[in-house]
């Protein structure tokens, strides 16, 4: 991993004072027995590739603490951390495996010198949960969350998911501010990476 990102990730995870212990017994779950530290944030769009999916969380956690300051100071920055790093922990799979899979090119591809159409594949072989509630199962064994800190993981990916409607016009501060750090960083940052 590269140093820059390790040295955010950490000062990330240094704003969690109050739920230390806790945060840091998750960490060391997720960091240890699933693909957190590797896995890409996405199969096939931003930051699809190793990594991807924790530069993915902590620009988010950056971002979301950029826009509380400015929109919603009330908000404190453990809660904004919390949400932003885990927002989509449940991409890096479970103990039981991985939920993005590197895809191999076909015999033609490989033959033609190309890699796979595309670099990763959903793991079908998994229970299929969300990916927030996928994070939420991840992280609720290890860590408290509030009422607000789990309805912004939750519904993090507002309207643009069925599954959210439900949630329509009764978005907290928190969930609101995650749902934007979380595309701005998706459509605006890294795709100007080039991703």
């Amino acid at each position: 991993m590269d140093k820059d990102l390790q040295k955010r990730y950490d000062a990330l995870k240094a704003k969690v004072k109050h739920r230390a212990d806790e945060f840091a017994d998750l960490m060391d779950f997720v960091e240890t027995k699933t693909a957190w530290l590797t896995a890409p944030a996405s199969t096939r769009f931003h930051l699809c590739r190793e990594h991807g999916l924790l530069e993915h969380s902590v620009n988010v956690a950056e971002t979301l603490l950029r826009l509380k300051d400015t929109l919603y100071p009330l908000i404190d920055d453990e809660s904004c951390v919390i949400v932003a790093l885990l927002h989509d922990l449940g991409k890096a799979g479970s103990p039981n495996g991985l939920l993005y899979m590197k895809n191999e090119p076909t015999e033609r591809q490989r033959r033609a010198g190309y890699g796979p159409s595309f670099p990763y594949s959903y793991n079908k072989e998994l229970t299929y949960l969300s990916v927030p509630i996928r994070s939420l199962y991840l992280a609720l064994p290890f860590i408290t969350l509030s009422e607000d800190e789990a309805q912004a993981i939750a519904y993090h990916d507002g309207q643009y998911v069925e599954d959210n409607r439900s949630a329509a016009n009764n978005e907290r501060p928190l969930t609101l501010l995650l749902h934007y750090a979380d595309n701005w960083c998706g459509f605006i940052v890294e795709d100007q990476q080039g991703e």
